[in-house]
């Protein structure tokens, strides 16, 4: 018999991570699969779901201009729990700890549908750290019904908090199935402009580093670029007026600062195959960039994703000025340092997540055999 599943995404990253989950699913004999997008990133959700062959059946269009955090959830809310009026689901499938994933596992425990949490367990234990996204896994983990942890770290966290530990399964991260897919490709990309000169990839656009901690990485940024010519940054600037703003007002009258457009999935692992290192406040840049053999100095003070700091392929920087400048003059400097980063080696797994995940939920509804 088969069964109904539906696979909610959000933004951008959550579809580069259920992607390779959606086309395993659909492999299968057994399942018919429904995409379901909030509308919160259209544009960037239809490009990067084509990238694999997909796109959204449902559009929950939920967004509105300037919106708080609780009139986009109340929206999300009511839309998504039509959608599961209107249907009977066997399984809700979501990915990661943004807004949409919060919404969508209560919504799905409320109309007793289990739910499938792919990339589970991640913990700062700080709220506050990175914000909300601590509050919307915490909560995802009390009502899913299957816990998908990307390593054996995430597992653990799970475990303290007392999840059974026959829903729990280690699988590795579903973006490395994603970036091998993507980056087996010949990418074409702009920078660095001059080919002699090194290029440095600025992500920063996390709710907590606005106002004084955004401020203080644009000059970290404007320092370095004035301290090395032979050194340019692309930054993919996100269109957020929190961010677009005082980015542009620090940084957009230097010459080998490049403020770009969001960059959809193929031109980011582009950048990231071209760049030197990445400084980052982003979380799947965490994950992906080391498998690309480049070193990532991640500008928060936690983080979730604990494994690159501790493999040595990533180093929590914060966001202080200094900090951010004395670690990215080691690696511009110090090539002992910098290969000490660069090894190309990741601790999220083997490109097979997908593949694992799809075979336990199967087992799941289908039972063994």
């Amino acid at each position: 018999m088969r069964k109904n599943i539906l696979c909610m995404v959000g933004t951008r990253p959550e579809c580069i991570k259920m992607a390779p989950v959606i086309r395993s699913l659909r492999e299968t004999m057994w399942a018919d699969v429904t995409i379901a997008s909030t509308g919160q990133h259209r544009e960037l959700v239809y490009q990067t779901l084509a990238l694999f062959g997909l796109k959204p059946d449902i559009d929950l269009d939920v967004m509105v201009p300037d919106q708080t955090l609780a009139e986009l959830s109340g929206r999300i809310f009511l839309n998504f729990d039509l959608i599961l009026q209107r249907n009977e689901y066997d399984l809700v499938v979501v990915q990661g700890d943004t807004t949409s994933v919060m919404i969508a596992a209560i919504a799905s425990f409320y109309r007793n549908i289990p739910v499938a949490h792919v990339e589970a367990g991640l913990r700062t234990n700080d709220l506050k750290m990175p914000f909300p996204e601590e509050l919307n896994r915490k909560i995802a983990s009390l009502v899913a019904d299957l816990h998908f942890a990307p390593s054996n770290n995430s597992s653990q966290n799970l475990l303290t908090e007392k999840i059974p530990n026959d829903r729990v399964y280690v699988t590795g991260n579903t973006v490395i199935d994603a970036l091998r897919h993507v980056a087996e490709q010949d990418l074409a990309c702009d920078y660095p402009q001059n080919p002699s000169n090194r290029l440095v990839l600025v992500t920063a656009h996390r709710r907590e580093n606005f106002g004084e901690p955004l401020q203080r990485i644009c000059e970290a940024v404007r320092r370095l670029h004035d301290e090395y010519v032979d050194v340019e940054f692309a930054y993919p600037v996100h269109p957020n007026p929190n961010v677009r703003g005082p980015v542009h007002a620090f940084l957009g009258d230097l010459d080998r600062v490049y403020l770009i457009p969001p960059a959809d999935y193929t031109q980011l692992v582009a950048l990231m195959k071209n760049s030197y290192f990445v400084l980052t406040d982003s979380g799947g840049i965490q994950e992906e960039a080391p498998a690309l053999a480049k070193p990532v100095l991640v500008m928060r003070s936690e983080t979730e994703r604990p494994e690159a700091v501790e493999f040595g392929v990533a180093k929590l920087v914060g966001t202080q000025t200094q900090t951010i400048l004395e670690e990215s003059r080691r690696l511009l400097d110090d090539s002992e340092f910098y290969r000490s980063l660069a090894r190309g080696a990741s601790p999220y797994g083997d490109g097979r997540a997908s593949e694992r995940i799809v075979q336990h939920i199967d087992r799941y509804l289908n039972g063994p055999g």
